[in-house]
């Protein structure tokens, strides 16, 4: 079946025009329908569309059968955590505040299926006037839960911070009232950025996907590493006491070898030094689809409880059911040892070199894929080739490591072209 809504995590888009507040009602009435009578615990990001969102997804699932707890402004992993029959989280994570979206889980924190996706999408489209379930839709609220939620991360994965400085940049979004906190509680000098939301300023100029600010800050301050979180809390960057990015395989693999795991789960973006050091520590590693549903999947089927992506999702399931920014940064913190960031997480990087190409399809021909296959052919084992759709946008992406980054240039602008003149 061809998705039409559901792309890599859950619907999302601009709001009032990919995503409106008819069309996550209907989504909130196709989940009921799908999964049967039940409450479901919804969570929010602080975008200002949030509001609407909530009460349009509380009258679809009141209008299959089914009752909104509403949780409020909160992490997603919380809504994971907490999730009752199911669990409903209204975010567009790292996207800029003019997109929203939606996510679902189960009971036991797991996100649903690509089958079960495709099936709400089945029961989308039959028209019903979803206004006149809203007053009837508002349901139970479920108070305290960003407090009880901080407490459970802090008590089970938090260590003596003593002596640590940490800049934290919150992106204006779900932990801009707790991770500042956490932190501090657990004895650390910590300065906030990104952590006065008005509902209109997540994600801009802060958070993961843009660490220019805590750069700034933390070099002003000299602080001994910066964390940032994305809009709902569930990715996490970091920045050593230089200003140098560690991104989510070098968080994956600082936490590996402190953790003693004897198994990684990773997407296919995760870069080849990963994979090396990884291989020279004796850590076997599962490579995933990119998305971190895809991660929780196959460390759920290895048995294994670390993994994420390169993007800052980090997972750790024990006593966890989901990726989430602020365990992933107290994990880093206590894996330090008293050892700067630089030194604790050095990961011998292989050049990656990445275009996003606009296309008009994202079906690659079989023309693309012989040429892949030859260029992979010539890097052998020193390089490595993805092109792949991207599940949100109407781009294909195209990754290219190899040894020298000269190569790596070369080959991904020669894959970038051919791409453009197939599917452009």
């Amino acid at each position: 079946m061809t998705r039409r809504y559901f792309g890599t995590d859950g619907v999302r888009g601009v709001v009032g025009e990919q995503l409106t507040a008819e069309l996550v009602s209907q989504l909130g009435r196709a989940l009921i329908r799908a999964s049967g009578p039940g409450r479901v615990l919804v969570g929010r990001d602080t975008r200002a569309s949030g509001v609407e969102l909530e009460s349009a997804l509380a009258a679809g699932i009141a209008a299959a059968g089914g009752q909104a707890v509403l949780g409020g402004v909160l992490p997603t992993a919380a809504v994971a955590r907490g999730a009752l029959d199911l669990g409903a989280m209204i975010t567009a994570s790292h996207n800029p505040p003019a997109y929203n979206g939606v996510k679902f889980f189960h009971g036991d924190g797991s996100k649903l299926s690509d089958a079960e996706e495709e099936e709400i999408e089945s029961l989308l489209g039959e028209p019903f006037d979803y206004l006149a379930e809203l007053p009837a839709a508002a349901g139970e609220r479920a108070e305290g839960m960003p407090d009880r939620y901080l407490d459970f991360v802090v008590e089970r994965f938090g260590s003596d911070l003593g002596g640590l400085s940490i800049v934290v940049d919150c992106a204006n979004g779900s932990y801009a009232q707790l991770a500042p906190r956490a932190f501090a509680e657990l004895g650390a000098e910590v300065r906030a950025v990104g952590n006065t939301p008005n509902g209109a300023n997540i994600n801009t100029g802060c958070g993961a996907a843009d660490t220019a600010l805590l750069r700034e800050t933390l070099l002003e301050h000299r602080a001994d590493l910066g964390i940032a979180f994305d809009g709902d809390g569930d990715r996490i960057t970091c920045l050593d006491e230089r200003g140098e990015l560690v991104d989510g395989d070098g968080i994956i693999a600082l936490l590996a070898l402190d953790l003693g795991v004897e198994l990684v789960c990773v997407t296919q973006m995760t870069n080849l030094g990963f994979h090396r050091l990884m291989e020279e520590r004796g850590v076997r590693v599962v490579t995933t689809e990119v998305g971190d549903r895809y991660v929780l999947e196959a460390l759920v089927r290895e048995g294994g409880v670390l993994g994420g992506e390169q993007s800052g999702h980090v997972v750790y399931l024990q006593d966890h059911v989901a990726g989430d920014g602020l365990t992933a940064g107290l994990l880093v913190c206590a894996a330090l040892k008293g050892r700067s960031l630089s030194e604790a997480a050095a990961l011998e990087r292989y050049p990656q070199v990445m275009y996003n190409v606009k296309v008009a399809s994202k079906r690659l021909s079989a023309g693309l894929a012989k040429a892949i296959e030859r260029e992979q052919l010539e890097l052998g084992s020193a390089g490595r080739i993805l092109v792949r759709p991207s599940g949100t946008e109407p781009l294909v992406r195209v990754l290219v490591e190899a040894a020298e980054r000269g190569r790596a240039e070369e080959v991904c602008a020669r894959l970038a072209a051919l791409v453009e003149i197939e599917l452009g």
